[in-house]
C-alpha cells in the first residue's frame, strides 16, 4: 500500500473506500472495454449516506491511470471538499451535478463518448428494437437535444426534464448516459446501452431490410430486466467483471 493509499485510507469510512474502489474499477472497466475520450467524459458516484458528496475523475489521468485513492471528492457545485493533488473538470461535472441533484436514486452517473453510441446518437430514428439488447434499453430510454459542450448552467433543468425517471439517455449528436443506483448497475446499463448501439451499426451496414422487435415484447423487458441482471444492480455480472480486471491489473484498489 502506498502512500496516498494509506493517507486516504485513514481519513475515510469502509463504505466510502468500497465505493472507491467500485468507482475505480468502473473507470478501469470503460477504458478496457474502449468506450473511453482521452481523459474526456467521466463517472460520478454519490458517496454513501451523503446527499451532497461524491466522488469523481481526477482531471489529466487516462481512465485506465485510475484508482480508489485518487479519486477525488467534490460538492454538488464541482468544488473540492478535500484535499487532494488532484483537480478536477468543474465544467465536466455539468451533467453529472443536474442529474445527481434531480434523482435521489441517482447514486451513479455513467458518461461516454462511445464510437458506436455517439453514431445513433446522430440518426434521426435513434435506438431502434433490433436486438434482445435493444429491448431493456428502449424500455427506458430518454433524449436530450444537443446544445453544445456542456459548460452551461440553464442547460440542466433542460436535461433533467427531458430524463425523467428513465435509466438510459441518449444525448443527441453527442454520446450515451446511464442512471444506477449503484456503480454496478450503472455500468451493467452502460454495457446494454453501448451493446445495442454496436448491432445496430453493424445491422444497418449489412444492406438487408431491417427485423423490429414488436412494442408489445418491450413493455415486458423492464420486468425481466431485473430478472436478467439480479435486479438490475448487477448481482452476478459486476464481481465476475471484478475477477477479470483483477486478473489484468487490480492496481485500481490501491
Amino acid at each position: 500500500m502506498n502512500d496516498q493509499t494509506s493517507e486516504i485510507r485513514s481519513q475515510v469510512s469502509e463504505a466510502e473506500w468500497l465505493q472507491r474502489v467500485d468507482l475505480a474499477a468502473c473507470y478501469r472497466l470503460v477504458a478496457m472495454f474502449g468506450w473511453d475520450d482521452l481523459i474526456f467524459t467521466h463517472v460520478s458516484a454519490r458517496l454513501p449516506g451523503s446527499e451532497h458528496h461524491f466522488l469523481i475523475n481526477p482531471y489529466g489521468l487516462m481512465f485506465s491511470e485510475i484508482t480508489a485513492s485518487s479519486l477525488v471528492k467534490v460538492n454538488l457545485q464541482g468544488n473540492k471538499v478535500v484535499d487532494s493533488p488532484y483537480e478536477i473538470n468543474p465544467a465536466g461535472f455539468t451533467i453529472h451535478s443536474a442529474v445527481h441533484a434531480a434523482r435521489e436514486d441517482a447514486n451513479c452517473v455513467l458518461h461516454v463518448h462511445s464510437i458506436n453510441g455517439v453514431a445513433v446518437s446522430a440518426q434521426q430514428d435513434g435506438v431502434l428494437p433490433l436486438s434482445q439488447h435493444s429491448i431493456f434499453v428502449l424500455s427506458s430510454l430518454a433524449y436530450h437535444d444537443y446544445e453544445g459542450v456542456a459548460l452551461q448552467e440553464d442547460e440542466k433543468p433542460r436535461l433533467v426534464g427531458d430524463l425523467g425517471e428513465k435509466r438510459f439517455l441518449m444525448l443527441r449528436n453527442h454520446g450515451l448516459l446511464t442512471v444506477g443506483r449503484s456503480v454496478a448497475e450503472a455500468f451493467v446499463a452502460m454495457y446494454f446501452f453501448e451493446t445495442t448501439c454496436m448491432i445496430q451499426v453493424r445491422a444497418m451496414s449489412g444492406g438487408q431490410p431491417l427485423r423490429r422487435i414488436s412494442q408489445q415484447i418491450i413493455d415486458g423487458a423492464p420486468t425481466q430486466w431485473e430478472q436478467v441482471t439480479r435486479g438490475a444492480g448487477g448481482g452476478l455480472a459486476w464481481p465476475a467483471l471484478l475477477r477479470k480486471l483483477d486478473r489484468a491489473d487490480s492496481s485500481y484498489r490501491s
